[in-house]
C-alpha cells in the first residue's frame, strides 16, 4: 500500500513561517499559529513540506487504507491561507455563514486574508474541528467511508 504523502517531519514550523515570502501570509500564518497552539494545546507540527498540524488522528477507511494526518492545520499558500481539518463537524455549517469572506473544498477552508473574516467565528471553528477530530464521533463517521 502506498505511503501517505503528507507525514509529519521535524522540521521547524516557526523557520517555515520565517521564511513565508509574502508579508501578509507570513503575518497572518503567525497570528494563525499562535492561535491554533492556544486553542488546541498542542504544539505545531510539520506535515510535509507546507502545512502546519497540530494534534493527530488516525485513519481508517473500507478501502483498507490508513494512517495518521493532522487534526487541524494549516498552510500559508501563495494564493491564500489553506485551513484544514475545520469544515468537517456538522456544527461548522451555521459558524461559516457568519465567517466572513472565505471558499471551501473538499476538506479545506480558503481565506485570502484574516482581516476578511471574522477572527472570533474563526476561534470558534478551530476549536469545534480540533474536537471533531480527536473524538470517537469522528472515527465512527471514518469508518463508513
Amino acid at each position: 500500500m502506498a505511503e501517505n504523502k503528507t507525514a509529519p517531519t521535524n522540521e521547524s514550523a516557526q523557520a517555515f513561517m520565517d521564511a513565508v515570502e509574502h508579508p501578509v501570509r507570513r503575518a497572518d500564518g503567525q497570528v494563525l499559529l499562535e492561535l491554533f497552539e492556544k486553542l488546541t494545546s498542542q504544539p505545531p507540527v510539520m506535515w510535509g513540506p507546507s502545512i502546519i498540524g497540530f494534534g493527530s488522528y488516525h485513519y481508517k477507511y473500507a478501502s483498507r487504507r490508513e494512517g495518521d494526518a493532522a487534526a487541524v492545520g494549516f498552510s500559508p499558500r501563495k494564493g491564500n491561507l489553506a485551513l484544514y481539518g475545520l469544515t468537517y463537524a456538522p456544527e461548522s455549517a451555521p459558524l461559516l455563514e457568519r465567517l466572513g469572506k472565505h471558499k471551501t473544498g473538499a476538506a479545506c477552508l480558503y481565506v485570502n486574508k484574516l482581516a476578511d473574516v471574522d477572527l472570533a467565528v474563526l476561534r470558534e471553528l478551530i476549536t469545534l474541528g480540533y474536537e471533531h477530530m480527536t473524538t470517537a464521533a469522528h472515527e465512527s463517521l471514518q469508518s463508513q467511508s
